[in-house]
Order: C-alpha cells, then sequence, then structure tokens
C-alpha cells in the first residue's frame, strides 16, 4: 500500500485488486486433487454493514452469515440475521420444494423484523395485514426452535425439525420440546 492513495475509508486499491485473489483459493481442486473450503471472519466496525472490506467480501463469497449483536441482545443463539444472511449456492444445496419453503420463512422473518415498531407500539391489529399475520404466528416458534444454549447437541437434521414444528404449528399442535 505504499504509495498508493486511499480511495474507500482509507483502504487503499490493492486491497480490493487483492481480495477476488486471496479468497479465490477456496475453490474446488481439479478432479481427483481435493477442494479448500473456507470459513471466512470479517469483524466490522460497529454495526456498519456498509464497511468496503465487508461489501467486497460479501460479492466475492457463495454466502454470508451475519451475526448481529442485537438479535444476542434478544437472547437467541446463534445470533444470526436472518434476513440480512444468504447463500448464492441455494439452488444448488437445496431441492426446489425446500428452497420455496426456505425462500417463504424469510419473507416471513423479514415482515416480522420490520414489524417491530409497529407491534411494539400497539399498532399492529390481526386480520388486517394476512402477511405479517403469518409473520407473527410463525416466526417466535421458529426463534424458539432455532435457538440453542451451549450445551445443546448437534442437530443433525435442523431443516427437518423446524419444519416438522413449523407444520406442527400451522395445523394446530404444539410442537413437542426436544
Amino acid at each position: 500500500a505504499s504509495g498508493e492513495p486511499p480511495v474507500s475509508r482509507g483502504f487503499p486499491p490493492s486491497v480490493f485488486a487483492d481480495l477476488p485473489r486471496l479468497l479465490g483459493h477456496a475453490v474446488p481442486g481439479p478432479a481427483g486433487a481435493g477442494d479448500i473450503t473456507a470459513i471466512f471472519s470479517v469483524l466490522i466496525d460497529g454495526d456498519d454493514h456498509n464497511d468496503p472490506i465487508a461489501d467486497a467480501v460479501r460479492g466475492i463469497v457463495d454466502g454470508h452469515i451475519v451475526l448481529d449483536r442485537a438479535v444476542a441482545a434478544q437472547g437467541r443463539y446463534p445470533a444470526i440475521n436472518i434476513p440480512m444472511s444468504v447463500s448464492r449456492l441455494t439452488h444448488v444445496a437445496l431441492s426446489a420444494d425446500r428452497q420455496a419453503f426456505a425462500s417463504r420463512l424469510r419473507g416471513l422473518v423479514a415482515r416480522f423484523e420490520e414489524s417491530h415498531d409497529l407491534r411494539q407500539m400497539g399498532g399492529y391489529q390481526p386480520g388486517v395485514d394476512l402477511e405479517l399475520d403469518a409473520a407473527v404466528a410463525i416466526v417466535p416458534p421458529l426463534y424458539a426452535a432455532l435457538n440453542q444454549s451451549g450445551s445443546d447437541p448437534a442437530c443433525p437434521d435442523a431443516f427437518r425439525d423446524v419444519s416438522e414444528a413449523l407444520k406442527r404449528l400451522s395445523t394446530g399442535v404444539e410442537p413437542s420440546v426436544r
């Protein structure tokens, strides 16, 4: 970076030119040679999700999970901000019906989170907005199903467990506690 002018929040242009090369090493190798899978961590300053490095990395990697201190403050762990976390490989990793299911859930979670102030001020009235009604019915049990403590064992099929809990909820049968 010596002699380079700072361009974005003090970072020199070479940083943004080098990121694809550095992150690009985590790719499938030639047939039979093995692959490299990597989990990269980007710490951002405060809650600025428009940080230039974080933004550049999001544009390069196949997906990202956003951990959010506001989610952790609600006592939900892992503190994943579902609407802000995405994968570009969903179409490869999930069947069409699971993709549709996951997309619907993401939409409901986003709607639920967007309505936070409305619900806190008492402005939410059931029956006025059917999408919000669905979000209010589904999202709190979804969050409860996804919440883990440090002593919880890993779940071999979390998708199945969440799907079954939501099906029981939609039919009026209380989900069982694991």
